[in-house]
């Protein structure tokens, strides 16, 4: 039986478009906005940690970021920050929210190249409104036959999207610029994962590139990914 690939999943946040630079940028208003009452120092790693303290309650996001900022800024400064303050993070968030979606190169090219011969999916996680938005915005929702957005990506998420939209995880590819999320458990789930690196990437999705894995490949911007299909075969 051919082992050839028919089914190519696709992360969406900055591996199709633009997403992470918006939260750095939100990031440093915040941190302007709490200087002049608190020691910004670390404010960084609270931000981080109250993000992963969070996770299991408000999944990735922009809601749940904004919501994570608040409680930072209110533990940093023992609740004494100024409701103008909260106010000014809110409408960060909101802004966050209604930012155009900007997509990265060769991203429609590469999507139309390959939707006559493959069957792609787009698998997303975070929140059902705002991936929804972003998928509208961005015009490229035809190129997929099938959208997946979940609030986790792991071994048992790939091997059943694979088998809902595709012939199984082994005869399917992830590509994605988390190597957490899009890659590793799409290889433990028999598929082949390729890592688009992104210049931004959060902290939590940092994980050890599986150099050894026998369907991992590695690319630099998904013009790269037709060729690599054909070398695979």
């Amino acid at each position: 039986m051919s082992l050839s690939i028919t089914t190519i999943g696709f992360d969406a946040d900055d591996t199709l478009w633009q997403n992470e630079q918006f939260f750095r940028t939100s990031e440093g208003q915040f941190a302007s906005l709490l200087a002049p009452h608190v020691d910004t120092t670390d404010l960084s790693d609270r931000l981080l940690a109250v993000e992963k303290r969070n996770l299991d309650l408000y999944g990735f996001g922009i809601k749940g970021f904004t919501l994570s900022l608040v409680e930072t800024a209110l533990e940093v400064s023992e609740g004494n920050v100024p409701a103008s303050v909260i106010a000014e993070i809110l409408a960060a968030g909101r802004e966050m929210l209604r930012h155009p979606v900007e997509t990265l190169p060769q991203v429609r090219e590469t999507l139309a190249q390959l939707t006559e011969r493959y069957r792609l999916v787009l698998i997303t996680k975070g929140d059902l409104f705002d991936q929804e938005r972003k998928l509208a915005q961005s015009g490229l929702g035809d190129f997929f036959d099938a959208v997946e957005i979940v609030s986790s990506k792991d071994t048992t998420t790939y091997e059943r999207i694979f088998k809902r939209h595709g012939d199984g995880a082994t005869r399917s590819m992830m590509i994605g610029n988390s190597l957490k999320s899009d890659v590793v458990p799409a290889i433990e789930a028999g598929s082949w994962g390729v890592f688009v690196p992104h210049e931004l990437t959060w902290a939590l999705e940092h994980v050890e590139a599986p150099i050894g894995a026998t369907r991992f490949r590695q690319i630099e911007h998904l013009g790269e990914l037709p060729p690599l299909l054909r070398e695979i075969g």
